[in-house]
């Protein structure tokens, strides 16, 4: 009898326990709901989730940059070192540029002072030879040369031919410039062509801008 009776006392002890605990937790949920505590956890996974999806764009435009550069990154034929036996001499013809947009072929002069601006394209000295690593830049007049310039554009190609090869260039950008801009001149990581010329076409008089094509190598003979 004693022992049903300690039992009994044992489960009602463990109901009662239960049901103390449950209200304590319920309480609990109630006063936490209504703290800084929960605000700071609510923030916290917040954060974590805004975090990992910061992440996650990230990594998708690295991607997207990764593969551009792939797309862009030169074949064997133009990691190729071009090799120009000597220097040329100012007013010497280097070469030929070709611009199939306009069916033209046009001399190239080395040296970009008046006496060669009027035979041809001319060369900037200070820069490298066309189809070198580097910054190649070349200068023309607007109503001579490159009168029909402006008609060349982004995605459009440029050939240059000289005595070490055949090197095709593709316009990747179009600037418009102050005629101080020195940035047209800098060097560049890769193998690029820089053409510029007076801008506005049809300005009479000395012009106060130059219009500028960069093209990158795309392949060389």
């Amino acid at each position: 009898m004693k022992r049903d009776e300690i039992k009994g006392r044992s489960k009602r002890v463990k109901r009662l326990l239960i049901l103390s605990m449950s209200i304590a937790f319920i309480g609990f949920g109630a006063w936490f709901s209504t703290t800084n505590a929960a605000t700071f956890l609510k923030g916290y996974l917040l954060f974590k989730t805004t975090q990992s999806d910061a992440k996650a764009a990230t990594e998708l435009v690295m991607a997207d940059e990764k593969e551009q550069a792939a797309e862009t990154e030169p074949t064997e034929s133009e990691k190729k070192e071009v090799v120009y036996l000597e220097q040329p001499e100012q007013g010497e013809n280097i070469g030929e540029l070709i611009i199939p947009k306009l069916d033209a072929t046009l001399p190239i002069i080395h040296g970009t002072d008046e006496e060669e601006l009027e035979k041809g394209v001319g060369h900037f000295a200070e820069s490298v030879l066309p189809g070198m690593e580097d910054n190649s830049v070349l200068s023309g007049h607007r109503d001579t040369v490159f009168r029909r310039l402006g008609e060349v554009g982004k995605g459009d190609l440029l050939i240059v031919e000289t005595v070490a090869g055949k090197f095709t260039y593709k316009v990747r950008q179009v600037r418009i410039v102050d005629e101080d801009d020195r940035t047209v001149i800098v060097p560049k990581p890769k193998a690029t062509l820089t053409v510029s010329t007076c801008y506005p076409f049809d300005f009479v008089g000395y012009a106060p801008e130059r219009y500028i094509l960069v093209a990158d190598l795309v392949s060389s003979e």
